[in-house]
């Protein structure tokens, strides 16, 4: 059973053990989902982390645990990922478009099982003023590492099926919150490789007056390609970083 199949099963049991509605709180279920989320769906259930990243945590156990919300939701122009811009003061991916996310707390509980989901609710109400009741948590992705931060990073994914008014709580942490149609993530003008000058190189998204890269680009990259939307894109066009990236 990998590690997303065990949090999952956790969260089934610890709603069943408790009696606790399927609320979004713990649970995690696809009944009820948009049709057209069904592909995520159905990839979160078999895609290996290899698949997502080279980027694995340390066999030794060593990492941050922590945990990101990749919410989907519906918007004016139709299916939309709710993301954030951190703020420009922040030691670590500062400035940089993410998912609401962060470290585990001791009261999230065990990363190994209930633990990201508590914890990617938690992130994204303090971070964005997101209401956890108005999530319907459907799966869990493989967990994966972020080295220059040392994050061993659990995705969780969120369907908004009651959205809630959303925006910057502290603007010590966050700069801005917004959502992008995945209609513009599938869009292959908006779509180029980033490459740092150390060499590292990796997919890019370029919307909503924000460049997506690193991380939250790359897991972005692997929803889209495993659930059937990319479509070709001009992976010769570049946008360079530079070191303060």
């Amino acid at each position: 059973m990998t590690h997303a199949q065990s949090t999952r099963a956790a969260a089934d049991a610890a709603a069943t053990e408790t009696g606790e509605p399927d609320d979004g709180a713990l649970t995690v279920s696809t009944a009820g989902l948009p049709a057209w989320l069904d592909p995520v769906a159905r990839a979160a259930q078999t895609v290996k982390a290899q698949q997502l990243s080279r980027f694995l945590p340390p066999e030794n156990g060593a990492g941050r645990q922590s945990a990101v919300l990749i919410l989907f939701g519906e918007g004016e122009h139709g299916p939309e990922l709710l993301l954030m811009e951190r703020s420009g003061t922040l030691r670590s991916h500062a400035g940089q478009p993410s998912f609401p996310g962060g470290s585990l707390d001791p009261e999230d509980g065990d990363h190994m099982t209930t633990g990201p989901l508590r914890a990617a609710l938690r992130e994204a109400e303090e971070e964005t003023g997101l209401d956890p009741s108005g999530v319907q948590l459907f799966g869990v992705l493989p967990r994966l590492y972020i080295p220059v931060s040392s994050f061993v990073v659990t995705p969780v994914l969120g369907w908004w099926r009651a959205p809630s008014p959303v925006g910057v709580v502290d603007p010590a942490e966050t700069a801005r919150v917004f959502t992008v149609p995945v209609a513009d993530l599938t869009d292959p003008a908006n779509r180029a490789t980033a490459v740092h000058p150390s060499g590292h190189r990796g997919p890019a998204f370029l919307v909503e007056s924000a460049l997506v890269w690193g991380f939250t680009a790359g897991v972005i990259d692997r929803i889209v390609h495993y659930a059937g939307w990319e479509r070709p894109w001009d992976r010769t066009r570049q946008v360079p970083l530079d070191w303060r990236a």
